[in-house]
């Protein structure tokens, strides 16, 4: 059985290989439009981001999986802000972070 297949010179990997587990930094989009990244927690259906900053200008050319792999870029704004807590369904997507870049 074959677990990678190529289309037009891009290899995709059956997702259930593929590791998922969450990095302790991620990016969070939220409803309504906020975008935050920092370090992320949960207790029940509270999510907390410690280290905190609000994205307001991504700076990338390539979306928001650009700034999550290479960090913040000349042209990134990044709002610092306190501790933010949300309800989990308030979620609509988190993107772990390259850590190392961020």
């Amino acid at each position: 059985m074959q677990n990678t297949i190529e289309v037009n010179g891009v290899s995709y990997t059956k997702a259930d290989l593929i590791e998922t587990k969450p990095t302790k930094k991620q990016i969070l989009v939220l409803q309504r439009g906020w975008v935050v990244v920092g370090d992320v927690s949960q207790e029940a259906s509270t999510v907390s981001v410690s280290n905190c900053s609000v994205i307001r200008i991504w700076g990338t050319s390539n979306g928001l999986g650009e700034l999550a792999e290479n960090g913040p870029l000349s042209e990134t704004v990044l709002d610092k802000c306190p501790p933010v807590q949300v309800h989990e369904l308030s979620i609509v997507m988190r993107m772990n972070v390259n850590e190392a870049n961020w």
